[in-house]
């Protein structure tokens, strides 16, 4: 699948960091991680401070997938807002799963200072606001069910909108756990850290079948060479929905853009990210080279062709509603892309394994809190391997 289009603002901002070779030999391993996208970094990670030997698989460069198209936009509240996710899948799931999200934010901000990554990961406050009348109860029922819960929150009214730059704001919900960053070069500063724990990477390698044998796992690449594992891992994200029996995702497509180069970021910018609650949702954030990034105009995906052939009218639709919210700061589009992701019924991630004869594991983090649910994929990964109890494989289960 083609899973974004044009070049997208972090690999332009970055270029070729990191080249890493491409399966020629047959190999084993204990594990194989399938996707070299943040998630299967994330999980390499983990599984290697386990001391488990690991090899990651991608077919592209590493990330050059979805992962590329992300905006970063770390943020404790999934695609289903709280209120209406206590009603879907009960009280005790919906709002730990909140709380997992809000600490994954954190987990994240951490390890990124541990491995002393150069991806300019800053916390910051997360403004949930609408313009739109028929919204303001919405957002007051969402921030009663989140102070109720212990969740940190302020109800925001038009003022303090207005102080904030936003024009027409008549309400929001401000939490004080959010994050962003700049997910290609976490990514590549986590990987060099995983390959001096004896990571192996192959990346323009494709896996074209997968059979198992009593303990062991075959891998065969599109070029004939073998794999032998007790474990697979895959980390396909969206991609997924062709290796799995269970329809799971709903696949749409999204749309970002970053603007040129400010004089200076707002303080609103640089304290806050901003999410509009019209439909489809709108998001903002800055960049530390002084840019504001924004997405949404999300549709149902029916392929790439007629996602990438949105893309302009996607561009100025997005440009011009950024202009309507924030009228005193100049957007001028600098970059823009497309990307596909996906949306479960309940918002949420699926972890572990889809069929418990075979020894094939799943991290999707599917939904706007794809590196959320990444992070708490690297709790729920060690305990599908060794086949012990984990909340999240009960929460996140296949068949659900």
């Amino acid at each position: 699948m083609d899973l974004r289009s044009n070049e997208p603002f972090w690999l332009i901002k970055n270029a070729m960091d990191t080249s890493y070779p491409s399966l020629t030999e047959d190999v084993s391993s204990q594990i194989v991680i399938i996707g070299g996208g943040i998630t299967g970094s994330l999980i390499a990670y983990q599984l290697l401070l386990k001391k488990y030997n690991v090899i990651l698989i991608e077919k592209r460069d590493v990330f050059n997938g979805s992962s590329a198209a992300s905006t970063a936009m770390l943020q404790y509240e999934v695609d289903v807002p709280l209120h209406e996710l206590i009603e879907q899948c009960g009280l005790t799931l919906a709002v730990s799963s909140y709380k997992a999200c809000e600490k994954a934010i954190f987990t994240l901000y951490d390890l990124s200072k541990e491995i002393k990554s150069n991806c300019n990961f800053e916390l910051k406050n997360s403004i949930y606001f609408t313009t739109n009348k028929r919204d303001v109860e919405y957002l007051k029922t969402e921030f009663k069910i989140r102070k109720e819960h212990g969740f940190d929150v302020l109800w925001l009214e038009n003022k303090e909108l207005t102080a904030l730059g936003i024009k027409d704001g008549l309400a929001g919900i401000k939490s004080k756990s959010g994050g962003c960053m700049d997910p290609y070069k976490f990514t590549q500063d986590l990987l060099k850290v995983c390959v001096k724990k004896g990571l192996q990477i192959y990346d323009r390698t494709e896996i074209d079948t997968i059979n198992q044998t009593n303990e062991k796992l075959t891998l065969k690449t599109k070029d004939g060479k073998k794999i032998t594992t007790e474990h697979v891992v895959h980390c396909t994200g969206y991609e997924s929905s062709y290796t799995l029996k269970e329809n799971i995702v709903k696949l749409k497509s999204t749309y970002a853009l970053a603007s040129e180069t400010l004089k200076s970021i707002p303080k609103s910018f640089k304290d806050n990210l901003f999410w509009d609650t019209s439909k489809p949702y709108l998001y903002f954030r800055n960049t530390q080279d002084g840019r504001i990034i924004m997405g949404g105009g999300d549709e149902n995906f029916k392929n790439a062709k007629a996602r990438d052939g949105l893309l302009e009218k996607k561009s100025k639709n997005l440009s011009k509603q950024f202009n309507e919210t924030f009228p005193d700061i100049p957007f001028i589009t600098d970059y823009n892309w497309a990307g596909t992701f996906g949306e479960t019924k309940d918002g949420l991630p699926y972890m572990g394994k889809p069929d418990a004869t075979k020894n094939e594991h799943y991290i999707l983090g599917f939904g706007g809190n794809g590196i959320t649910f990444s992070i708490m994929g690297m709790e729920a990964i060690v305990a599908s391997i060794e086949n012990t109890p984990h909340p999240f494989l009960e929460y996140y289960k296949f068949g659900r």
